[in-house]
């Protein structure tokens, strides 16, 4: 049996992978995007250089979250449903969160 402190690590680890893409991409493509940074936090922009960095740490937090802590299997469905439930949870969030500034709450 897992430990359940496994599956929230996985968790976590499945969100800071899916906050670590938009904010990677959009740095490496030049672009600004908001980050914990700006002002106000979470609304304001921020450079495209501080993102890249914001991404990279979120990348490195979550390879510390899957592979330091218990034994990440990605072929078994416990570890995985965790990481893919953060990731799902935290892009849903922010869809809804960054979608007024960007457009992406508009209806069809």
């Amino acid at each position: 049996m897992v430990n359940w402190l496994h599956d929230l690590s996985y968790f976590f680890g499945g969100a800071f992978l899916a906050n670590a893409i938009p904010h990677f991409v959009s740095g490496s493509m030049g672009r600004p995007f908001q980050t914990p940074f700006a002002k106000p936090p979470g609304e304001g922009l921020s450079s495209s250089t501080l993102n890249v960095i914001w991404g990279f740490i979120n990348f490195i937090g979550a390879y510390l979250l899957l592979v330091c802590v218990g034994d990440f299997n990605i072929h078994a469905a416990e570890p995985m449903i965790a990481l893919g439930l953060g990731a799902l949870l935290l892009s849903l969030f922010a869809a809804t969160h960054f979608g007024r500034f960007h457009g992406g709450n508009l209806q069809q």
